[in-house]
């Protein structure tokens, strides 16, 4: 079954935009770009909210730009074919190899998991990735945490006042000192999850 994800570049203090809307600190530099270029290709399918939608659309006509990098371009070329699924109330259009969403999240995840294919479906955007978060649907995070403390804004992670048991599967830290972690839903089996809340102090069964 295709994994879901959601990566996102995030502060040590776990937010990422910063209170005042910025989020210049997390221009990455070439090894970073790389990377995530990379893990662009891994995709299928690209899950959105309109706002950043909107943000990546430069991507759109940025081969145009006689000074764009080759860096740039490899994730242009990459990026553009990328089928992606736009969440939004107030858009009646949108362009490029991108579609509106004609279902709830879980069911466009649902019908996305069922089309033949390979590659991740990853979310993007953080009230997005709450709303997936809530759901359950969220089988990785992954995260490239700059060395820098914002203060406040937007967190990379839900308040959902519930906990959530995860696994490292993967770290990666670049010579800009920015490191990259990649955790796994730790989904433990249910019957298991059932008898563990039977027991009681001393492990008795039955016990409040």
């Amino acid at each position: 079954m295709r994994s879901v994800t959601y990566s996102m570049s995030v502060s040590l203090d776990g937010y990422i935009i910063g209170p005042d809307g910025g989020f210049d600190w997390s221009e990455p530099d070439e090894e970073v770009f790389r990377f995530a270029t990379d893990e662009v290709r891994g995709l299928g399918a690209h899950l959105m909210g309109r706002r950043l939608y909107e943000t990546m659309l430069y991507w759109e006509t940025a081969e145009q730009d006689p000074e764009l990098g080759d860096l740039e371009r490899e994730f242009a070329a990459i990026w553009n074919p990328l089928p992606k699924v736009v969440f939004s109330s107030t858009l009646s259009a949108v362009q490029g190899n991108a579609r509106l969403a004609s279902g709830g999240l879980a069911e466009e995840i649902e019908r996305l998991r069922a089309e033949p294919g390979e590659g991740d479906i990853a979310i993007g955007g953080a009230t997005l990735a709450a709303e997936a978060a809530t759901l359950d649907l969220i089988d990785e995070y992954r995260v490239r945490v700059y060395p820098v403390l914002v203060g406040g804004g937007i967190p990379f992670f839900p308040r959902h006042e519930r906990r959530v048991d995860l696994e490292l599967v993967e770290t990666r830290t670049f010579s800009s000192k920015i490191v990259h972690l990649c955790y796994r839903m730790a989904r433990q089996d249910r019957s298991r999850q059932f008898l563990g809340r039977g027991r009681g102090r001393g492990g008795e069964e039955g016990n409040p």
